[in-house]
């Protein structure tokens, strides 16, 4: 298939049953309260079109981990208020994802409406990809949208397989394609100089990120409890602070194969350190390569971020994904505070900029600076495995 032939946007859905796979997998309180409705709003755009259009909008998510079949506190019936709240028109919800109860609650709407699908993963055959049970989901709809970029990396009924079923009815949603275009920009765009700014706790959850990111980026700053393993892989002195001591040979030979390419490694040359793992710790400021016994670095200290800052406002692309120390403790939040900030300022001084991954997104949001990026992911692992230069899935399977 063509690029634009899987884009919604030249298409006409008036009369069409859409399948759409969202994630709506969202957190809930004990009262089965939605506490974040981000997930719903970024499938909004996608949603809002088809029925405009006078298709009707089949809704199908996963919630949560259940085990071995349905379980009332993951039933998608405690969001449908939400999600009937967010789109402005009402919601039918479906009390089975396949079956007699589906087919009654699609039969009975008219064009312009909106049904939400029972939990998919009550049915283990969701996430072994079961093909029969895909096609048990494909025959209620004419046409197959995902928008699900959270759950992309996953080779699940609903994410990957179903796609089989529509050989020229399958499409991309526009949180898809906005995934997709704006990680797109970081790995194969134009914009040089490209910083790829990398924090949290393990390199080894990071090593085929940054083997891949090599080979596209200027600058590659390291930040967080990583950062650790690199000083003592040189030879610092790191005290109790966080240290993956069998990937110390990796630490070095990523080194290496940056200066092989010319990418210029940013380390924090001074960190903010505890002598303990608590907000209520004892703390000084200290060169990263000095930390003494009994002391462990939990943030990156004042010159580290105006370092930082310098380069991230010299380039005019720039990835975030990880912070830069413990921002979950108000005493350790300052370096990504300061990392947060300075993403701001080269927004606003026209650089594009691309903050992805859990730990980072929620740190930008919690900041309140998520509308003053160009680009905030919706997808943590899915995002992570782009990055390391994977194919995923959900996206394999509608451009194949």
């Amino acid at each position: 298939m063509k690029e634009d032939m899987y884009q919604i946007d030249g298409r006409n859905f008036s009369g069409k049953t859409v399948l759409i796979r969202v994630d709506f997998n969202v957190p809930l309180n004990d009262k089965f309260e939605v506490t974040d409705d981000t997930r719903i709003r970024a499938a909004a755009k996608t949603i809002k079109k088809i029925i405009a259009d006078g298709g009707r909008a089949v809704l199908m998510s996963h919630l949560g981990r259940p085990k071995g079949g349905p379980e009332d506190k993951f039933s998608l019936r405690h969001i449908v208020d939400n999600v009937s709240s967010v789109l402005v028109v009402p919601v039918a919800f479906a009390e089975d994802c396949i079956g007699d109860k589906a087919k009654a609650v699609i039969h009975n709407m008219k064009n312009g409406d909106v049904a939400l699908l029972e939990n998919l993963r009550f049915y283990k055959e969701e996430e072994a990809g079961d093909e029969f049970f895909a096609g048990q989901i494909a025959e209620l709809g004419d046409v197959y949208v995902n928008d699900a970029f959270g759950t992309a990396h996953r080779a699940h009924a609903s994410t990957a397989i179903i796609a089989r079923f529509f050989p020229t009815d399958r499409l991309f949603g526009y949180l898809m394609e906005d995934e997709v275009q704006n990680i797109e920009k970081v790995l194969h765009g134009d914009n040089k100089p490209v910083t790829a700014i990398i924090g949290g706790s393990k390199v080894s959850s990071k090593i085929a990120i940054i083997e891949n990111l090599l080979a596209r980026v200027d600058h590659l700053i390291i930040g967080g409890g990583m950062a650790y393993t690199f000083f003592k892989a040189m030879g610092g002195k790191t005290g109790s602070s966080l240290v993956e001591d069998d990937n110390l040979d990796i630490a070095r030979d990523l080194v290496k194969k940056a200066d092989e390419r010319g990418v210029k490694i940013h380390l924090p040359v001074d960190s903010v350190i505890a002598d303990k793992f608590s907000n209520d710790a004892n703390i000084q400021t200290t060169n990263s390569n000095e930390i003494p016994d009994g002391w462990m670095g939990l943030d990156i200290a004042e010159k580290a971020i105006a370092s930082f800052t310098g380069v991230i406002l010299a380039s005019k692309t720039i990835l975030w994904n990880g912070p830069m120390g413990v921002f979950e403790m108000s005493n350790f939040a300052g370096g990504t505070i300061g990392i947060a900030n300075a993403l701001v300022k080269a927004t606003e001084n026209g650089a594009f900029t691309l903050v992805g991954g859990g730990d980072s997104v929620a740190a930008i949001n919690q900041f309140g600076l998520a509308e003053k990026v160009s680009y905030v992911s919706t997808g943590g692992g899915a995002m992570l495995e782009s990055l390391e230069g994977i194919e995923l899935p959900g996206i394999a399977a509608i451009r194949s």
